[in-house]
């Protein structure tokens, strides 16, 4: 997914990430705001993944978008 088509769904994609990732706060979407290393930080923060799990769960995700 690139970044002009990540904005323009962005509303429907932090619903989703909403229901996969129950911990991210209002705030932490608004930050990420469709990007990858915020989103992998913010996985990293909420629920104390390594960098590495965090990563492939945000790459697992965009891929199931893309899908």
């Amino acid at each position: 997914m690139n970044q002009d088509t990540m904005k323009g769904d962005w509303t429907q994609i932090k619903g989703k990430m909403r229901v996969k990732w129950g911990k991210l706060t209002d705030d932490d979407l608004e930050q990420i705001a469709g990007r990858k290393d915020i989103l992998v930080g913010k996985l990293q923060e909420r629920y104390g993944h390594a960098t590495d799990k965090a990563a492939k769960d945000v790459d697992d995700f965009y891929r199931d978008l893309d899908a």
